[in-house]
């Protein structure tokens, strides 16, 4: 349950970080490919699955190959469990990836402090969700007291920082990725 090796992968998203890596549009990608432009934008959405000769014109178009492009791919599958005793290694012991993997959502566990001092800026929205303990959150110049319980939301672009204000606070931590594009257009008021 929750293994990834027996799914299909999306490789789209793949196909589009190293577009976007590039400073590609999808009208040069096909230029290149010799595939169509909506195709393509069907590939890098998941709604089309290139077969291997499609993937390897996208990747030489890419100057890449298909092998890279599906070891970047993401699993296809909408269900998998992290256990509370499986800590990510690569992570602070006071932090706690609640998502595996690269995908649209990243949610993270905090345990006990954080460093006070240090202001935080994120591309797109985040939740902020007090599972235990409380915090004091400093956004847009007011500073927000929250306990067990409450919720915080903030749009993307908002510088913040925060401190636990009990011992032993979790702090869970939902955003959208940084690599998707979900800030509005315009100037921010």
């Amino acid at each position: 349950m929750g293994d990834h090796k027996d799914q299909h992968l999306r490789v789209g998203a793949a196909v589009r970080r190293r577009r976007r890596d590039l400073e590609l549009t999808l009208a040069v990608v096909s230029e290149r490919s010799g595939l169509s432009v909506p195709f393509l934008s069907q590939i890098e959405n998941d709604r089309a699955r290139p077969s291997q000769t499609s993937l390897e014109k996208v990747a030489d178009a890419l100057r890449t190959t298909a092998v890279e492009l599906l070891a970047a791919a993401d699993p296809a599958c909408s269900v998998d469990v992290v256990r509370a005793e499986e800590p990510d290694p690569e992570l602070a012991p006071r932090v706690r990836s609640l998502v595996r993997g690269h995908h649209q959502m990243h949610a993270s566990e905090f345990t006990g402090d954080h460093d006070a001092g240090r202001e935080l800026q994120y591309r797109n929205d985040q939740l902020m969700f007090v599972a235990e303990g409380a915090v004091e959150i400093e956004a847009e110049g007011r500073a927000y007291r929250l306990g067990r319980g409450d919720t915080l939301y903030l749009t993307g672009g908002v510088r913040h920082r925060w401190r636990a204000t009990v011992p032993d606070t979790r702090l869970i931590v939902v955003a959208v990725a940084e690599h998707i594009e979900a800030v509005r257009e315009g100037p921010r008021r």
